[in-house]
């Protein structure tokens, strides 16, 4: 639904995709120059029981301990035949034993590759035979399945066993000196392999540079003005390895990363309000789960300065309820990627919560260039295949900067799908739509591969449901297409389960009333309604509407034609 077209906003200046370093890019430098300025500072602390008080029970770890910890995992891991530029496969338990054994590998140079536990055991074994990793630390149920599943796990020579705890410490025999030298990395030095989602397609092996790291720590650290000292509480674990080169201490949630929609929100906020805790990471499902449980309770969260939510755009209710429980503090949506991040960021106090125009992501970072082109489903090799298009018109996403990944992990049609070469530059390419208003924001409107391409043009998932969630009994609804694209029927799924069929076509016919309110929306008069959605399991918050689309096809539905 494109909004009124005007001149082209300002969005930034074009930068060198990695930028300069001077000596070691080693992101594991961090630590340690953290080690020696604040020793004694608590640096990590991993739920462990409770106290006869109630009170959560911690394992505290000073830098300078963290520090040392690392030097252990050094020690084993050079012990076991672990070198530079091996790609060692993670397989451990959030808290000490990730933030440690992954540290130990940015030290000596190897390459951490982490896929996330919750993906499937098909996609996670896809993943491990792509990445062909040469070692592999796991605890000892992944050295099970390395042995179970050894075509996935064929490329793996060397296996060291990881402690099953959370809290588990290696012996003080080996700790070395954790003044040990650190590998120097150049910037343009492979890091890390990460892995996407996967929400609309295979999960992805994303290649990250040192100098992408470095990039993203200092845009992260002056976008929200993070300063050494404060209090993390992250809530998607590949996040605490940034807290070391903030200067964060990083409280371990008591969540399981595998099933994050399972949390205990009174947990979580017995954390905060315990720890003190200044900053937090969450998807918008986690928060809104804490959000109601901080209504209920009549909870407030006054140590918060910020809470950063993203995986998929916060809903209305939790950005008005943000200003109830967060009393002394703001939420805060960076926009971005497994690929690339942050790119753009919105707060509490900028959102239009009653737009129905798609979700509003803020203005891009500094450094940061955005632009929106034709939407196009084919690879497109240099710039000039490109189609700029000008603001108020929604087209795909497309993003170029030192945060922005270059290649995909043994991927090179999915590389050639996403990258755009620009002379020297390389635009990756969101997968996402959306548009840049008037005032140079930019707008999300949805995944590409989720539009609806019907006979009277493109019909866009978030400004669309945006329209239904309107209803009081509307949390979760998905926009999905029926049929051929270029022909295709809109519809729309809701997550909910009405008591009988009188009671499922009451709530379509007010569902086709508020689409009937809404031009973009006017045409969707099939509803479906079904008890759980599949959702990503990192975030939690992105719907599967292509499986939603396929599930459709043989389930009831409930037709409303208008009046």
């Amino acid at each position: 639904m494109p909004a009124p077209a005007s001149p082209e906003p300002a969005r930034g200046e074009p930068v060198e995709s990695v930028p300069p370093t001077a000596g070691n890019a080693n992101i594991a430098r961090h630590l340690a120059l953290m080690a020696a300025a604040r020793p004694s500072a608590p640096a990590l602390k991993i739920p462990r029981g409770r106290t006869a008080a109630g009170a959560i029970d911690y394992l505290t770890l000073s830098f300078a301990e963290l520090d040392a910890e690392v030097g252990a995992w050094c020690a084993r891991l050079t012990a076991a035949g672990i070198n530079r530029g091996d790609r060692t496969l993670v397989m451990v338990r959030q808290g000490l034993p990730l933030i440690a054994s992954v540290f130990a590998l940015f030290r000596l140079g190897a390459v951490p590759v982490v896929i996330d536990p919750g993906m499937g055991r098909k996609n996670f074994l896809a993943c491990v035979a792509r990445s062909k990793p040469r070692a592999l630390v796991g605890i000892p149920l992944a050295q099970i399945t390395s042995h179970l599943f050894r075509t996935a796990f064929a490329s793996v020579q060397v296996r060291v066993r990881a402690p099953g705890s959370t809290t588990a410490r290696l012996p003080p025999s080996k700790i070395e000196n954790p003044k040990s030298k650190i590998v120097n990395s150049a910037a343009t030095d492979l890091a890390a392999v990460l892995f996407t989602s996967g929400s609309t397609g295979a999960p992805k092996g994303v290649c990250y540079k040192h100098g992408m790291f470095e990039a993203q720590v200092q845009l992260i650290r002056d976008t929200y003005r993070i300063t050494p000292g404060e209090i993390d509480l992250p809530m998607l674990p590949i996040f605490a390895l940034f807290n070391p080169a903030l200067g964060m201490t990083t409280i371990v949630p008591e969540i399981d990363p595998s099933r994050p929609a399972e949390v205990d929100p009174a947990k979580i906020v017995q954390a905060i309000l315990q720890e003190n805790v200044t900053n937090s990471f969450g998807s918008p499902t986690l928060w809104a789960k804490i959000s109601d449980h901080c209504l209920a309770q009549k909870i407030t969260l006054p140590s918060l300065r910020r809470v950063l939510s993203a995986g998929a755009p916060v809903p209305a209710t939790l950005w008005k309820n943000s200003g109830v429980f967060l009393s002394r503090g703001q939420l805060h949506s960076p926009y971005g990627a497994t690929e690339a991040l942050p790119l753009a960021t919105i707060s509490a106090g900028e959102v239009d919560s009653t737009s129905v125009r798609g979700a509003c992501v803020g203005r891009p970072l500094p450094g940061i260039t955005v632009k929106i082109i034709a939407v196009s489903d084919a690879p497109l090799a240099t710039f000039a295949e490109v189609r700029e298009l000008p603001a108020g018109q929604i087209g795909e996403i497309i993003v170029q900067g030192p945060v922005v990944t270059q290649t995909y992990d043994a991927l090179p049609e999915a590389t050639a799908a996403a990258k755009i070469r620009d002379g020297a530059r390389l635009w990756h390419r969101m997968g996402d739509c959306g548009y840049f208003d008037p005032a140079g924001r930019l707008w999300f409107c949805g995944r590409k591969a989720e539009r609806v391409e019907t006979a009277a043009g493109p019909l866009f998932t978030e400004p669309c449901e945006q329209v239904f969630r309107a209803h009081p009994q509307v949390t979760r609804c998905a926009l999905i297409g029926l049929g051929e694209s270029g022909r295709q029927q809109p519809a729309l799924v809701i997550e909910a389960c009405p008591k009988n069929a009188a009671a499922g076509q009451a709530f379509a016919r007010e569902l086709r009333s508020l689409a009937l309110s809404q031009p973009h929306t006017a045409a969707i008069s099939r509803f479906y309604f079904h008890p759980k959605f599949p959702v990503d399991v990192r975030h939690n918050a992105k719907i599967h509407r292509l499986t939603l689309a396929r599930w459709a096809v043989t389930a009831k539905f409930y037709e409303v034609p208008a009046a």
